[in-house]
């Protein structure tokens, strides 16, 4: 080794250095935002040069676009799959069930994923914009169509979809955020619980009365 060298890591494979690369910076990002965290830092975390950094990712900007493909992609792909199989049975349980329970089980495995998009949309980064159009959209546009389905179908009461849709995620979110950014908080639940109360709560409101009565 050559004397006064940085003491890198090991040598990866170009993907696997590439995948450091976005989880060091993943971390940073979520303790201080876009606009406090240096290329120079996330190098130096990563045990790397910032030539290294940037023989994987032209700027910073990249790294952070990186990180929500990283985090989300096969989310998304899950959740979509679950909520198709689930609104081809018009099992609105499974459908709502299984979008809940997804999405407290993302953030509480990721709890860096929630104060990402947080400082992403205080600091107006493009990951909040690139967040909303792409999983964001993705889950609410299913959760619109099916309320709508189930409304043309009878088993819902007249509703408006658009608001209806951003009453059950909002539920869903807020206790996500609660317990990712405040771990002292007093509510111990499982995501298996808050999931299945979070429909049952939803769906005696959105029932047709002989419905609702029908299911107990």
């Amino acid at each position: 080794m050559i004397v006064g060298a940085k003491s890198a890591s090991p040598r990866m494979r170009a993907e696997d250095r590439r995948q450091q690369i976005v989880e060091v910076a993943s971390e940073l990002f979520s303790k201080r935002g876009f606009n406090g965290v240096t290329t120079k830092e996330i190098a130096d975390r990563a045990g790397v040069s910032q030539a290294i950094i940037f023989r994987h990712f032209p700027s910073k900007e990249a790294i952070y676009s990186a990180i929500l493909d990283h985090k989300l992609k096969q989310a998304a792909e899950r959740i979509r799959g679950r909520l198709q199989d689930a609104a081809g049975r018009k099992d609105d349980r499974a459908f709502f069930g299984a979008l809940a329970f997804d999405l407290l089980d993302l953030y509480s495995k990721d709890p860096s994923l929630i104060r990402l998009l947080l400082f992403s949309a205080l600091e107006g980064h493009d990951l909040s914009r690139m967040f909303y159009k792409t999983m964001s959209r993705q889950v609410r546009d299913h959760v619109r169509a099916y309320i709508k389905q189930r409304i043309a179908d009878g088993a819902f009461r007249q509703l408006d979809p658009v608001a209806s849709s951003r009453v059950f995620l909002g539920m869903v979110v807020h206790h996500a955020q609660v317990v990712a950014l405040y771990p002292y908080d007093d509510v111990k639940i499982s995501n298996r619980q808050m999931a299945d109360y979070f429909v049952e709560v939803f769906l005696d409101g959105a029932r047709k009365a002989v419905d609702s009565r029908r299911s107990r």
